[in-house]
């Protein structure tokens, strides 16, 4: 990238779309390397709190539906496997593999986990 382009990471919280990403904060949101600003602060949404609840709440409330059509959401995460990728805790257990990481928790593979609910 040309010296002063900028990246805005969303991605950060699942461990970043590019090899230069590194996890900042609200305090020191930027650094510079190799010439190119990145922003890397997770949870992005959390700072704009009116916009996110709105859009948040369109993206929910067509999946609450069809959760309570499926059965209930483990029946929805059964169903939909491209749903998993948003959870990260189920049944009191860690399923996001780079949270696991950042905190030094236990992993465990949701896929396994809904797998063994349904037998």
């Amino acid at each position: 990238m040309r010296p002063g382009s900028v990246i805005i990471d969303a991605s950060i919280d699942r461990g970043g779309c590019f090899e230069t990403s590194e996890v900042t904060s609200h305090e020191s949101p930027i650094f510079i390397k190799y010439g190119v600003i990145h922003y890397c602060v997770p949870n992005i949404p959390s700072g704009f709190a009116r916009t996110a609840s709105q859009a948040i709440s369109n993206v929910l409330m067509p999946l609450l539906i069809d959760a309570g059509d499926e059965g209930g959401l483990e029946d929805l995460a059964w169903h939909r496997i491209h749903l998993r990728n948003g959870i990260y805790l189920f049944k009191g257990h860690l399923t996001n593999f780079y949270l696991s990481q950042r905190f030094d928790l236990k992993y465990t593979d949701l896929n396994l986990l809904i797998a063994s609910q349904r037998w």
